[in-house]
C-alpha cells in the first residue's frame, strides 16, 4: 500500500503535476524516504502511528516527489549531469539546474530533512532491548 495518494499530495500543496507523473515518481521517492528512516513504516503501521509523525512523513515523501519532478531526474547520475557541454567551439548551457560553482545535487531533497527532523525517524542510535 502506498504511503501517499495523489489526492493527499495535492492537499499538502506541493507542485502541480499530472497523476501519471505522480504515480511514476511515488515508488522511487518512497524508497528514498524508507532508506533514511530505516524502513520504519515497513515494520510499523503508519495508520496507527501518532498523527504528527505520520503527517510529517507524508510531507517528506511529497517533498521528495516534488524534488524529483523539478530536477527532472530520480537518480544520482541524472541529478549530476553537467549544465554546460562544449564540443569544439560550440557550447550548450542548460541553465541554473546545476552550476559549476555550486555543490553537486543530492539524491535527497533538503526539504525532506526539514520535515523529518523532529519526528525521531532520523535517529541513528542503538536501541535498548
Amino acid at each position: 500500500m502506498p504511503y501517499l495518494t495523489y489526492e493527499g499530495y495535492n492537499q499538502l500543496g506541493f507542485a502541480d503535476m499530472e497523476e501519471a507523473e505522480f504515480n511514476k515518481l511515488l515508488p522511487k521517492a518512497s524508497d528514498v524516504i524508507d532508506v533514511i528512516t530505516r524502513y520504519f513504516y515497513r515494520f510499523n503501521d503508519i495508520e496507527k502511528d501518532v498523527p504528527f509523525r505520520r503527517e510529517q512523513f507524508k510531507k517528506a515523501i511529497a517533498a521528495q516527489i516534488e524534488y524529483f519532478y523539478e530536477m527532472g531526474a530520480t537518480n544520482t547520475h541524472g541529478l549530476q549531469e553537467p549544465s554546460t557541454v562544449t564540443i569544439g567551439r560550440t557550447t550548450l548551457s542548460e541553465g541554473s539546474k546545476n552550476s559549476q560553482i555550486a555543490p553537486q545535487n543530492d539524491l535527497i531533497s533538503k526539504d525532506v530533512y526539514f520535515y523529518l527532523r523532529d519526528t525521531g525517524l532520523l535517529y541513528k542510535g542503538i536501541g535498548v532491548v
